[in-house]
């Protein structure tokens, strides 16, 4: 099928990170048509003004409308897009020149209705925004469940860099309100109704994340508070490792508390472990502080998930609580 691209961005009070992202289209190795459709969510600190003043380069659409949340607003886009096919970034990344051909050869070569591509740090990148992507991407941390192993039918797109088409849109009815966790839910709706997922590990972007420590915590905290939540509306994707950073944390607890009653040894895997996550970073990143920050990343990753998943677990499965009654702050209002 011919493709007719449509790149679907929503963005709140961030116009600086929309600056660099349609700067990265510019330089976009690619001499076909596409659109761009930016959704101001409500937003009290405009983008409009930089919309505007690519205009003339760029064939960009732009509307305001209420805040109502990403994945609501992702849905917005697509309902205005004129393409058959959607490319949902966040506000936050930054194309390499070679992303949309990438995308476009991967898609003509074996078509899927939907698909993610990896994230990446860019050489002129925080040391903190370096750190915090190794922990998120790295197979030693996470297993490369973002994008670094290859894997068809059961991998779940993330939405800051995701595909899908104008009839998996439409089929599925696009994205729920709850947020995080609103794209693991679409990719697991899609593969329900018999829609293929793929990665495209060659459709990197650079995802220049506005984080700080604190933010980083709340933001994995709301990770793991959200995967009870799908496994109690999907029961059939429930799996063990979702367990892992609950009891990664448990086990240090109990490693830290052993150490007093003079047991060292189970304390010792664990520097064993965070000893492999500093060398491995160091080879990636060649940079000391960078390695250094890697290993605490990875540590507040594993808590911060760990202990919203266990959480919720307690408040979603034990005692049976309804997920939008104990989590409002999950959930976004739509009308």
């Amino acid at each position: 099928m011919d493709l007719n691209i449509s790149f679907i961005i929503p963005v709140f009070n961030r116009p600086q990170e929309i600056e660099e992202l349609l700067d990265s289209f510019i330089g976009l190795n690619y001499n076909g048509t596409y659109e761009i459709v930016i959704i101001e969510d409500g937003s009290s600190i405009s983008s409009k003004p930089i919309v505007d003043a690519f205009s003339d380069r760029l064939n960009i659409s732009y509307y305001f409308k209420e805040n109502s949340g990403p994945g609501d607003s992702r849905n917005f886009g697509m309902s205005k897009g004129k393409g058959n096919y959607f490319i949902i970034l966040d506000s936050d990344c930054i194309l390499q020149p070679e992303y949309l051909n990438n995308i476009l050869d991967a898609l003509n070569k074996d078509f899927t209705d939907c698909f993610g591509g990896p994230d990446a740090a860019h050489p002129s990148f925080s040391n903190l925004q370096k750190a915090i992507n190794f922990s998120m991407t790295s197979f030693i941390t996470t297993g490369g469940i973002r994008g670094n192993k290859k894997s068809i039918n059961t991998f779940e797109p993330r939405s800051f860099n995701m595909g899908i088409s104008e009839e998996a849109f439409l089929r599925s009815g696009g994205f729920g309100n709850i947020h995080p966790g609103e794209d693991p839910d679409l990719s697991i709706r899609l593969n329900k109704l018999g829609f293929k997922t793929k990665l495209i590990s060659n459709a990197f972007v650079y995802h220049k994340r506005r984080i700080s420590w604190a933010k980083f915590f709340k933001q994995v905290y709301k990770f793991g508070l959200a995967r009870p939540i799908l496994n109690k509306w999907h029961p059939d994707t429930r799996r063990f490792t979702y367990w892992l950073p609950t009891l990664f944390g448990l086990g240090l607890l109990l490693s830290v508390i052993l150490l007093f009653f003079g047991y060292a040894s189970f304390l010792l895997v664990y520097v064993i472990y965070f000893i492999l996550v500093f060398v491995v970073s160091l080879i990636k990143n060649k940079n000391l502080l960078v390695s250094i920050m890697s290993v605490f990343a990875t540590l507040i990753q594993f808590l911060g998930y760990g202990f919203g998943f266990i959480l919720s677990t307690v408040k979603i499965s034990i005692f049976n609580k309804k997920p939008d009654q104990v989590f409002p702050f999950l959930f976004f209002k739509t009308k």
